[in-house]
């Protein structure tokens, strides 16, 4: 099977040497790269690199307040990276007031996007599945009131509620296109697969069976990105 990396697992060293990142991600064996900042490189200029590594960009994680800034610029970088997933990485959904204008927003851009090839997503941390002091549920709204694809980090699932995130997986179905896969513990603190109790083995098992590809996040860098990377990178291939 073929794996992607979120590299924010990595940020050690993107921001001071992105290509150099990509260079060794590749060494490792992941397949697909999920971006977190470009760092003032052109899109072609990684476009190249990618090409050179046989490398294919799964998505990015870019803010929402980058995207409305400049729409046009931020569609023609994409299409020139040869991206089709924008993922808004989190948002403040503090209160109802917040995720109706959010929601405003987003049905606003995401048909932009979509005319053009590309898919409008958000990524979720753990409070958007625990309730905000008003009431308001965060995930739940963002389902019924958005088409916005889903990329299911099962790890934050999994420390807001205490249970895999296979369940919600099968109730989203095509609204999900790949899942973060990581570790850690309840209270918060992310590990390299295997280091964790999340339920990972259900994730990975989910996602085999369902041809849906898994983008490895891991955020310690404990010692370093690419150790954790490389770590994560064998757990997934002894599961095969």
């Amino acid at each position: 099977m073929d794996y992607g990396i979120q590299m924010y697992s990595v940020r050690d060293i993107t921001g001071k040497d992105l290509l150099g990142a990509l260079r060794k991600i590749a060494s490792i064996g992941y397949k697909y790269v999920e971006f977190a900042g470009f760092f003032g490189h052109d899109a072609g200029e990684v476009k190249k690199c990618l090409d050179d590594l046989g490398l294919a960009v799964s998505g990015t994680h870019t803010g929402l307040g980058e995207i409305e800034k400049d729409i046009d610029g931020t569609i023609e970088f994409h299409k020139r990276l040869g991206n089709r997933n924008i993922i808004i990485p989190g948002h403040d959904l503090r209160d109802q007031s917040k995720i109706d204008a959010f929601v405003e927003k987003v049905n606003f851009i995401a048909p932009a996007l979509e005319r053009e090839g590309i898919s409008l997503g958000f990524h979720n941390h753990s409070g958007e599945f625990l309730p905000n002091s008003d009431g308001s549920m965060i995930h739940e709204q963002l389902v019924y009131r958005t088409a916005l694809k889903l990329e299911i980090d099962v790890y934050w699932y999994y420390n807001a509620t205490g249970y895999s995130a296979n369940g919600i997986l099968s109730r989203l179905g095509d609204r999900v296109n790949f899942i973060h896969i990581k570790d850690g513990f309840r209270h918060g603190e992310g590990k390299p697969l295997g280091y964790g109790e999340a339920p990972i083995k259900d994730a990975y098992a989910y996602a085999r069976n369902n041809n849906m590809l898994m983008i490895v996040e891991s955020e310690s860098l404990k010692p370093d990105g690419i150790t954790e990377a490389k770590l994560c990178y064998d757990w997934l291939r002894a599961q095969e």
